[in-house]
């Protein structure tokens, strides 16, 4: 059960019933084609290896000894040579065809079972990553950028390995003993039962090891996801590492998570390597029990109160196909391992894919089409979890209409917007648009009509016109120049070596913060949206910078409805409208001069700016 510190993604995984036999439910079955004849090869190739040893000790009782004659089980006495040259031709002839079908089988197996496994690991991951992104933006503040990384890769990998080599190990396994059973029973069930004396024990101690490692496995797959997260901030992070000399703290950081992740990988280990020897003590000592009682019924007669006879060639058969019985019952802890470390890998990767996503398009939606661009907030409240951020949240905003948020920090202004965008859905009251509540639209027509520029824009690594067109992929590169000269970002572009084909780096780190904030501004104009969001736009950039971007977003917002959040109020006195927020209400509303006569809190606020004063009241610093 779910600890109550556990995240929601936590508790999905913990629900997750049978893991391994959902995913072949879901992805095996569509491929079972490839499935069936990569097994039906394997079945081959093995049982055709089981052929040369036993074409060995019958040609040694036949051909060389005398001591028996030539037959083979379900092979039909008639089909079988009966001159002793043409036995021992025709023997050779089987031997060589036994490792030639052994050959292709497995040529076969590799083949199908890897189409088969990786298919389904290749729509396992982009399945896991389309749930994921449909999950609404409470997921990812809950959850780490590692984490979902480590179930993206490594444990989609651990599944494609599990179906890849644990499925058909297993039926190695299957084959080689119950065919080895089979053969072995039908020469001498005396014998036979020597050398199976001890797999009953074997079924045991696996099955104790299984118990054991279970939860083993699972704390390494958290430990792999609690690393992965750790170097993915460290990275991301880099440059406050370094402007802040923290490399040793976070080198710590890191090493106590590598540490985790190491300790946790022993306790596997060890337990792995008690398994694998005490299996193979096991299987060894089926090997020579078989040995010696084998030999000693040669030399002496049947010993230990068993009774018959008991040929050379029979003997050898026993002794090479026992070897074979050896090996694959040793190597069943491999089969454990990768069985284990799959089932904890795909209670991740189903826990991510079950996660319910909050904001859900309705059956019924329509597209949001011929925007006009009017916004209304109608009894608006939101929280996280049971805590409230908005209260009460009423205003109405006509299309063209510029629309400022100011307040303190924490005050709610960016998810005002966030709802309308519905990276979050209200929980009380409504927003609309054009009189269309927003949970009744398509969201891809929702979001198309909306273009969103943040304080923190995204860069992907590409090109700076790639960056631009994100979202228009059709879009000319004359529409591009155009976009870019409307965000004043046409003369720094170029003036770059490569121009429109400058690469920009991870998250365009060899871009300027005001240079990635004009192509963010360019990629919204190319977009030509009917509503325009700005989300502290140009709180993080110099004075001359701020005023190129203004100059943009002047342009940009002209004759659109246009969100500006600010706390540089200088960059909102010209709106139509200008809303207060504190504490998660609209305190006040009305133009600078109104909001200025009204000698409230943006009026402290303005003056704190202007210089007027020198700090915050005590009221204002709380609520940040």
């Amino acid at each position: 059960m779910a600890s109550s510190e556990d995240t929601p993604f936590d508790q999905y995984r913990a629900d997750v019933d049978r893991p391994l036999l959902r995913l072949f439910r879901e992805y095996g079955i569509p491929r079972l084609r490839w499935f069936t004849a990569g097994n039906v090869a394997n079945l081959v190739g093995r049982s055709a290896s089981l052929l040369p040893p036993l074409v060995l000790g019958t040609a040694i009782d036949a051909i060389f000894t005398g001591d028996g004659s030539y037959s083979l089980p379900l092979v039909p006495a008639a089909w079988l040579p009966t001159e002793q040259a043409a036995q021992f031709w025709f023997s050779v002839a089987l031997i060589v065809v036994g490792f030639a079908v052994t050959g292709i089988g497995t040529f076969l197996w590799g083949v199908t079972m890897n189409r088969f496994a990786h298919g389904v690991m290749h729509e396992v991951r982009t399945d896991t990553f389309a749930a994921m992104q449909a999950l609404d933006m409470a997921f990812f503040d809950d959850k780490q950028t590692g984490e979902v990384m480590s179930v993206l890769n490594n444990d989609a990998s651990n599944l494609e390995t599990f179906l890849d080599d644990a499925l058909s190990e297993g039926l190695r396994i299957v084959v080689m003993v119950l065919g080895i059973a089979g053969i072995l029973i039908y020469l001498n069930a005396q014998l036979a039962a020597v050398t199976l004396l001890l797999v009953p024990a074997m079924g045991l101690f696996t099955w104790w090891f299984m118990r054991r490692v279970e939860p083993l496995y699972k704390r390494v797959r958290s430990d792999v996801g609690n690393l992965n997260t750790r170097l993915e901030n460290a990275l991301s992070g880099v440059e406050l590492v370094k402007t802040t000399g923290t490399e040793e703290y976070e080198t710590g950081r890191v090493r106590e998570a590598s540490n985790d992740l190491y300790e946790s990988n022993m306790a596997v280990l060890t337990l792995s390597y008690f398994y694998r020897p005490g299996m193979e003590l096991l299987a060894g000592l089926s090997f020579a029990a078989t040995f010696l009682v084998g030999g000693l019924w040669l030399f002496q007669g049947p010993p230990f109160g068993l009774s018959g006879t008991l040929t050379v060639g029979e003997f050898v058969i026993f002794v090479f196909l026992t070897q074979r019985f050896v090996e694959p019952l040793s190597q069943a802890s491999n089969l454990v391992d990768w069985y284990e470390n799959a089932k904890a890998s795909g209670e991740r990767v189903f826990g991510l894919m079950d996660v319910p996503p909050h904001v859900v398009e309705a059956d019924d939606a329509v597209p949001l089409s011929d925007v006009d661009g009017a916004v209304e907030y109608d009894g608006v409240s939101f929280g996280y979890d049971d805590e409230l951020v908005l209260q009460d949240i009423d205003f109405e905003v006509d299309p063209g209409e510029t629309v400022g948020l100011v307040g303190p920090t924490g005050a709610g202004k960016s998810t005002v917007v966030k709802l309308l965008l519905r990276l979050y859905d209200v929980n009380a009251g409504q927003v609309s648009i054009d009189d269309r509540d927003v949970r009744e639209v398509t969201v891809a027509s929702l979001r198309s009509a909306i273009g969103y520029v943040s304080q923190d824009p995204f860069l992907f690594d590409g090109t700076i016109a790639e960056n631009i067109r994100y979202g228009r992929f059709d879009a000319s590169d004359e529409a591009v120049r155009e976009a870019a000269k409307a965000a004043e970002a046409h003369e720094f572009v170029a003036n770059l070596p490569d121009g429109y084909d400058t690469r920009v780096g991870e998250r365009g780190v060899k871009l300027s913060g005001g240079q990635r904030q004009r192509l963010a501004i360019a990629r919204v104009v190319l977009q030509d949206p009917a509503i325009l969001v700005l989300d502290e736009a140009t709180s993080s950039v110099d004075t001359e910078t701020e005023v190129l971007i203004q100059r943009s977003m002047d342009a940009v917002s002209a004759d659109r409805t246009t969100f500006v959040i600010a706390h540089r109020l200088s960059t909102v006195k010209d709106a139509d409208t200008i809303l207060v927020l504190e504490d998660g209400s609209v305190v006040e509303r009305g133009s600078h001069d109104e909001l200025l006569d009204e000698d409230g809190v943006y009026a402290t606020l303005w003056r704190v700016q202007a210089g007027e004063i020198e700090a915050l009241p005590d009221r204002f610093l709380e609520s940040v």
